[in-house]
């Protein structure tokens, strides 16, 4: 018996971008349509909750449309529509939900709700067609830092989070004291490239009683304490030896707790996910201690890393074929925890 093939709507709207893609048996990507706000926030230093919401708003509409002819494919086609209720900005999140609500109920097609990290997380499915569960994954992204064991679809368990920052706004916080401004992630990276990751000692934080969390507020103190004395002084700073030393710290404290995490659960399956996953340095790293130690790594690109609405179709397929299925009163949820329902 043929079976039929089941086509996921995603729409992710959590931050600045509004994104919708169509998938096709969960690891297929028909169209992947982003629609992104970068341009408008750069000019406020970082994302505008308020300003995000409108354009969500503006644009969500010609985004399906344009994810839907890519795809070539109509809504009756469509076998459910999946969408990021949470975690992230509530005003940017409703605009994603109300949509997928109403698109839903017009064409009575079921809606799944999706958690937005469970999103990064599945992207890695998308170019690793041998990628199953249970894995490693490492969430690292502008909100998140998170290491999760994966024990199936739909199923985590957090080992290990963040206490304070997450590691990608720390990125964008040092970004912006060197004068890089915002997003702070790239431009970080590509100025690192040019300095010294030895030539300052910055600190990287243990979190006691806690070897699998992270710190990264301490750190990016210590990078502005630097900086202030360094005026004080009248010190010329140099901006690529302090972007890549502070580059430098990150990577050891994601990569040390990463393989430390390995070791403990026997996983020989490690992934990466979020918008810092496209970090260079980060991702060569993690190849190289991953191969050391013969644990499979996977990343994916990224177009995939950052915010995506394949991601999120991915994610509700697996949700989708689980059961899941949300009523006409899911709501947005900015702080939504991972696991919950």
């Amino acid at each position: 018996m043929e079976h039929k093939d089941i086509l996921i709507m995603g729409i992710e709207s959590s931050c600045d971008e509004t994104a919708v893609s169509v998938v096709k048996n969960g690891r297929q990507i028909l169209s992947n349509i982003i629609s992104s706000q970068i341009d408008i926030h750069t000019l406020y230093g970082g994302v505008v909750p308020e300003i995000a919401s409108r354009k969500h708003t503006e644009r969500i509409n010609y985004v399906i449309e344009e994810a839907l002819r890519k795809a070539d494919v109509s809504l009756d086609e469509i076998d459910a529509i999946g969408v990021t209720y949470g975690p992230g900005l509530v005003g940017a999140l409703l605009v994603g939900v109300a949509e997928a609500k109403a698109i839903a109920y017009a064409t009575k097609k079921p809606l799944v709700g999706v958690h937005h990290i469970e999103g990064h997380i599945s992207a890695n499915y998308i170019e690793h067609p041998d990628l199953e569960p249970p894995f490693l994954c490492l969430v690292v992204s502008g909100g998140h830092t998170h290491l999760v064991i994966v024990k199936d679809y739909g199923k985590y368990e957090v080992i290990g989070r963040t206490r304070d920052d997450a590691a990608g706004e720390a990125f964008d916080k040092v970004a912006r004291a060197i004068g890089l401004g915002y997003p702070g992630g790239p431009k970080i990276d590509r100025l690192a490239k040019e300095g010294n990751p030895q030539a300052i000692e910055f600190p990287r934080a243990v979190v006691e009683g806690a070897p699998l969390d992270f710190s990264f507020s301490g750190l990016k103190s210590a990078v502005l304490n630097y900086l202030n004395m360094c005026e004080m002084k009248h010190i010329e700073v140099n901006r690529a030896d302090v972007a890549a030393s502070f580059q430098q710290c990150v990577v050891d404290s994601l990569v040390s707790r990463g393989m430390t995490a390995c070791r403990e659960t026997g996983m020989k399956k490690f992934a990466i996910a979020g918008g810092v996953a496209s970090n260079s340095a980060i991702r060569n790293a993690f190849e190289q201690e991953c191969d050391k130690r013969k644990i499979q790594f996977y990343h994916p690109s990224p177009i995939f890393c950052t915010d995506n609405g394949a991601m999120i179709g991915v994610a509700a397929y697996y949700e989708y074929l689980a059961g899941t299925r949300h009523g006409w009163d899911l709501n947005a949820i900015p702080n939504l925890k991972l696991g919950e329902r």
